[in-house]
């Protein structure tokens, strides 16, 4: 015997998979119930705050080499500027904009720094935030991922290797480039010449120029800077004599340029593991965090 029965049928979910949700840092189509991006691997998150709330969030790059202090710096900035402070107020939108803070927090609290941002797109930290500043009415809506400094520079060499890194670089409103203090004083060029590909990298992409000139505005961080006196106190002249190429090129092709020193920690040493030397913050002093940032959302 057959027993009849009535089972609803959920074509609903098939009207849901026939309408594609774009990606907010690509513009790729995606399903609506997937996590990140199938083209770029950006959180699927971002769209769909983007899509509910009616805004276009801004972007802002953090760019540097690898083991320029990428990670360090945003999880320490957003780590300030989430406490209660007088210059500028952030709220993270999405648990997902909390990870990179979390994680940076807890290696420092342990005198650790955190691990490398792995090149894999889909395990990079992307955070998602509003930044208001006290002589503003409405805060702004902020998207800044944590990119790996060895795929930036593949993607500087090798355009579209990472479709994420440059959606997100044409795309950005403004740049924090991260430069390694400690390696320009051991008289490395590396610094020198990364950057000098990624300014003309960026000049290249930007639409908006002025005189020939990209009008994106640029913060230069010196990062790492505890032990240089000399670049804390005249960041601008630091850039201009050590740093000479790169001070020619941005200004052949940067309109709107900063030059700040920052640091996290106020003193490191360090330790052999397994054959190689690993530094150990031994005093978190954070310096010159928060003024970068607060001087590249003004010109946003």
């Amino acid at each position: 015997m057959v027993r009849k029965a009535l089972v609803a049928m959920e074509s609903y979910r098939l009207a849901q998979y026939a309408v594609p949700i774009s990606c907010y840092i690509c513009g790729g189509d995606n399903n609506y119930d997937v996590e990140l991006c199938r083209h770029c691997s950006a959180p699927m998150a971002l769209s769909h705050q983007a899509n509910s709330q009616g805004i276009e969030p801004g972007m802002i790059a953090v760019l540097g080499t690898a083991a320029a202090g990428k990670t360090v710096y945003l999880g320490m900035l957003l780590d300030m500027l989430t406490r209660r402070n007088n210059r500028v107020q952030v709220l993270a939108r999405g648990a997902f904009s909390i990870t990179l803070q979390q994680r940076t927090m807890a290696a420092l609290a342990a005198t650790a720094f955190p691990e490398k941002t792995p090149n894999e797109p889909d395990r990079w930290n992307w955070v998602h935030c509003q930044a208001k500043l006290p002589s503003q009415k409405r805060p702004i809506e902020l998207i800044m991922p944590d990119m790996a400094g060895e795929a930036i520079l593949e993607e500087v060499d090798h355009p579209h290797s990472y479709p994420a890194i440059h959606s997100f670089l044409k795309k950005c409103a403004g740049v924090l480039l991260l430069i390694d203090t400690e390696r320009i004083e051991d008289g490395s060029q590396e610094q020198n010449y990364f950057m000098m590909k990624l300014i003309t990298y960026l000049s290249e992409q930007s639409q908006k120029k002025r005189r020939g000139k990209c009008v994106r505005p640029m913060a230069i961080v010196f990062s790492k800077a505890d032990q240089c006196d000399p670049c804390f106190a005249n960041p601008d002249r630091y850039a201009r004599d050590r740093t000479p190429n790169l001070w020619q090129q941005i200004g052949e092709r940067f309109e709107t340029v900063g030059f700040f020193a920052s640091s996290v920690t106020g003193a490191c040493t360090q330790k052999m593991d397994h054959g190689s030397r690993v530094n150990i913050p031994l005093r978190i002093e954070p310096r010159g965090i928060v003024e970068p940032f607060e001087w590249l959302i003004r010109k946003v």
